[in-house]
């Protein structure tokens, strides 16, 4: 299923984590598109389409709404890494802009100016790893995110408002530069910090993805 809502003709996680624990086909909480009801057995939250990295996933209706009240609690640390566009001209900053949906495509989600209906408080923390130049030309900047909050396109939407959109985003910045050697979304959930059921500090991390290493 896609972050609108939409169904997926795609053989998705859920599909193959319903497969593997059937005991979780009813964990979780269905999301509602136009009337219709969705399963998302086991999902506790999204990466969106094209995101690679680290997605937690649980067994059991008490383990969902451990984690659940972590996430609502913004107790729970993510770690993304993303390429984005142009050179950025501060070392670190904090974006901290709220977010609503653009009046002109539905897929999409703005900050700042023109969002429409319900805007929500977002929060994104961001470093410069490192900046540099294509090939081509074309200026870039590797970047570590850590979104405080998490609202739909959250990184992908704070970076558009700065101007720095992420590489290869189809959504966002459509027309913009986008090596061959990436050819998706440029970002990746790196790694995700929580509590298990005991208690226990748990961190759980996913090296770099081939495209990234090899840009």
């Amino acid at each position: 299923m896609h972050q609108d809502g939409r169904k997926s003709e795609d053989f998705t996680i859920a599909d193959w984590f319903s497969e593997q624990y059937p005991a979780s086909i009813n964990v979780g909480e269905p999301f509602v598109f136009n009337g219709e009801e969705i399963k998302r057995p086991g999902i506790v939250h999204r990466l969106d389409k094209d995101t690679s990295g680290v997605l937690l996933l649980v067994k059991s209706q008490e383990a969902h709404q451990f984690l659940k009240k972590q996430f609502q609690n913004t107790e729970i640390k993510k770690t993304y890494i993303a390429i984005v566009f142009g050179h950025i001209k501060k070392d670190a900053g904090v974006i901290e802009e709220p977010i609503g949906r653009s009046p002109s495509d539905f897929r999409r989600r703005l900050a700042g100016r023109g969002a429409k209906g319900e805007l929500r408080e977002a929060t994104t923390e961001y470093v410069v790893l490192e900046r540099g130049t294509s090939k081509d030309g074309e200026k870039f900047s590797i970047i570590e995110a850590h979104p405080k909050t998490g609202r739909t396109h959250q990184i992908r939407v704070h970076m558009k408002f700065l101007s720095y959109p992420v590489l290869c985003d189809k959504l966002y910045a459509p027309k913009n530069f986008c090596p061959t050697k990436i050819g998706r979304l440029a970002l990746h959930a790196k790694s995700i910090e929580f509590k298990n059921l005991k208690g226990e500090a748990i961190k759980v991390e996913s090296s770099l993805p081939e495209e990234f290493t090899n840009f």
